[in-house]
């Protein structure tokens, strides 16, 4: 299977090719402004269900990937919604079109997102540790590094450490 697979990146995909000829549209004012940002937001959505579909592996990268194409969804909504509200949008049937997709499109990231928090795993187990990774491998350095005696530590005082015993003294 592949993340082309996947209806909401092929939904993703489809929108954010609309969005990005609708964004040479615009006025010249706002080709560096608001029409740079909503294809960046635009095309952040499909990249992100693309990432994470290549850590789907590991279920908290995964749902992570998946929240950052819902969260670049809703900043695609806000850029369109500030488009339409400054008239730099003026093709009402446009903005009713793109919005309404793009609010489809968020609840089905979302839906998807519920899914994968509630099934993944299922029916092949990915055993993850409940400690992260980072946390659990500095945990372990900690414990090897504490268990080594410091080089310093093991140096002992010549003079304390040898017992000099001369057959020739009387010792009392």
């Amino acid at each position: 299977m592949s993340y082309r697979n996947l209806d909401i990146w092929k939904d993703a995909r489809e929108l954010s090719i609309k969005i990005h000829e609708m964004s040479f549209t615009l006025p010249k004012f706002e080709q560096f402004e608001e029409a740079q940002q909503i294809r960046r937001s635009s095309k952040s959505v499909r990249s992100s269900i693309v990432e994470g579909y290549g850590r789907r592996a590991y279920k908290k990268d995964y749902i992570k990937f998946i929240m950052y194409a819902l969260s670049s969804n809703d900043e695609t909504i806000d850029h369109l919604e500030t488009l339409y509200e400054t008239k730099s949008l003026t093709n009402e049937a446009t903005y009713h079109e793109h919005h309404q997709k793009t609010e489809t499109l968020g609840r089905r990231i979302n839906n998807f997102l519920k899914a994968v928090t509630r099934e993944h795993g299922k029916p092949y187990t990915v055993n993850e540790p409940e400690t992260d990774y980072a946390i659990q491998q500095s945990l372990n350095l900690l414990n090897r590094v504490s268990s080594i005696q410091h080089p310093v530590s093991r140096i002992r005082n010549p003079m304390t450490s040898i017992q000099h015993h001369d057959p020739y003294c009387n010792h009392r």
